[in-house]
C-alpha cells in the first residue's frame, strides 16, 4: 500500500473536486472513490471520477452512489461547472467502469475491513448519510470524516448556505449527528485558498500530462469565475479536506457544535455553528477549520499534478 492515511474520496467532480483527487493520491493511501450526485448529475460525476482515477494511475475502483437527495429534487451547479461537471476540461481516454457493487454497500464493507479509514466527502453528503442509516456504528468505526461543506459565515448558494450542505441538508444533518470524528471545512477556511492565472501558468511550463489537465481545470474555472463578475481566480474547496487529513498541521481547527437547518424558508441548508463562549452547551460535535496555511499548501498541490 502507499503511504499515507487510508483514505476514501466521496465526490461529485467538478473541478475542484479534480483536484482534491489528485491530492489525495499522492499524499494518502485512496482505497476507493465514491460518486454522488452534486456539481452534475450522477453519470457525470461519475465519469469524472473515472478519467480522473484513469490520469492519476490510480488502482481504486469507482463505485457509482446516490443520483438523488435523501429529499426533493437533484440540485446541480452547472452555472459553476459547467455541463458535466467539468466543463470544456478533456480527461484522457480509458476503458475503465464503475464497480457494480454500489457506493453505499461499499462504504460499510470497507471500513469494516480496514481500520482507521478517513471519509473524504467533498460532495453532497448522501451516500454517506445512507451508510450510517444502515449501519450507525460506522460512525465510530471511522478514523474520522473529512468533509468540505458549510460555512460559519456566509454561503454561496443562498445567502448562508454552501451548496454542497444545501443540495442535501437532510444528509448533512444525519453525519453532523452521527458521532463520528468530524473534521469540517467551510467556505469560511476554503475562500483563504485561491488559485489563480499565474498557478495555471506554472502547471502549463511543466512536463507532465497531470500538469498539463490540472491548468485545464484551472483555466476553465477561471473562465466561468470571470464571466460570474469575480474575477480571474477561484477558492480551491475541496482540497481543503484532503489536507485536513494529510497535512492537519496546515490548517487551523477549533471545536464547536455544528447542526444543519433543514426547515427555514430563508436558512434551509444552513450550518448552524455555535461560537458562544459558553463551554460544552451545547457539547461540540465538530472540528470546525477557521485558517489554512494557503503558501504552503498551494506549494503541495503544485507539487502533486507536477510530479510523474
Amino acid at each position: 500500500m502507499r503511504d499515507g492515511p487510508l483514505l476514501i474520496v466521496d465526490c461529485d467532480p467538478g473541478h475542484d473536486d479534480a483536484l482534491a483527487l489528485g491530492l489525495a493520491h499522492v499524499h494518502g493511501n485512496v482505497l476507493g472513490i465514491t460518486s454522488v450526485s452534486g456539481n452534475a448529475p450522477l453519470e457525470d460525476t461519475t465519469r469524472n471520477a473515472l478519467g480522473m482515477a484513469t490520469l492519476l494511475g490510480s488502482s481504486a475502483e469507482v463505485y457509482r452512489g446516490e443520483a438523488r437527495p435523501l429529499k426533493g429534487e437533484p440540485r446541480h451547479a452547472g452555472g459553476v461547472h459547467g455541463r458535466g461537471g467539468l466543463g470544456r476540461v478533456v480527461l484522457p481516454e480509458h476503458n475503465r467502469v464503475a464497480s457494480k457493487l454500489h457506493a453505499v454497500d461499499y462504504l460499510i464493507e470497507t471500513t469494516r475491513e480496514h481500520s482507521n479509514v478517513w471519509l473524504v466527502p467533498i460532495g453532497p453528503l448522501t451516500n454517506i448519510a445512507r451508510a450510517i442509516e444502515r449501519d450507525p456504528t460506522l460512525a465510530r468505526r471511522v478514523a474520522g470524516i473529512s468533509l468540505m461543506g458549510g460555512s460559519t459565515d456566509s454561503g454561496n448558494v443562498t445567502a448562508v448556505a454552501e451548496f454542497n450542505i444545501w443540495a442535501d441538508p437532510e444528509a448533512a444533518k444525519i453525519v453532523m449527528a452521527s458521532g463520528a470524528h468530524i473534521r469540517m471545512c467551510g467556505l469560511n477556511l476554503t475562500r483563504q485558498w485561491l488559485s489563480d492565472d499565474t498557478i495555471a501558468a506554472r502547471l502549463k511550463e511543466s512536463g507532465s500530462v497531470k500538469a498539463q489537465v490540472g491548468a485545464a481545470i484551472l483555466d476553465d474555472i477561471h473562465d466561468r469565475m470571470d464571466s460570474l463578475g469575480r474575477g480571474r481566480r477561484s477558492a480551491l474547496h475541496d482540497p481543503c479536506a484532503v489536507l485536513a487529513v494529510t497535512h492537519p498541521e496546515l490548517l487551523h481547527f477549533e471545536r464547536r457544535h455544528v447542526t444543519v437547518e433543514t426547515e427555514g424558508v430563508y436558512t434551509r441548508g444552513m450550518t448552524v455553528v455555535d461560537e458562544r463562549a459558553t463551554p460544552g452547551i451545547p457539547e461540540a460535535n465538530v472540528e470546525v477549520g477557521y485558517q489554512i496555511d494557503s503558501t504552503s499548501a498551494m506549494k503541495l498541490l503544485l507539487s502533486a499534478f507536477e510530479r510523474p
